[in-house]
């Protein structure tokens, strides 16, 4: 199973992003993405972010895995 998930931008450096989703922290590469500033929201999948979302569209899946996540404890 593949899964992408929603991650925002904290700091670039080159074509390195610095991403936090949940308190995780990751280093990403950019590479795929044009003009991703700091603040913006990424969907990251095997180290890569390889699309933008809009806040709202990033806190909705992010709700959803959290609620999953919740369900897999229980």
């Amino acid at each position: 199973m593949c899964l992408a998930v929603p991650m925002r931008v904290i700091s670039i450096e080159g074509t390195i992003g610095a991403v936090d989703a949940s308190g995780t922290k990751l280093s990403v590469a950019l590479d795929l993405l044009q003009e991703v500033q700091p603040g913006d929201y990424v969907l990251v999948h095997a180290g890569y972010a390889i699309s933008r979302l809009t806040a709202e569209e990033a806190e909705e899946s992010l709700a959803i895995l959290e609620r999953l996540t919740e369900s897999w404890q229980d």
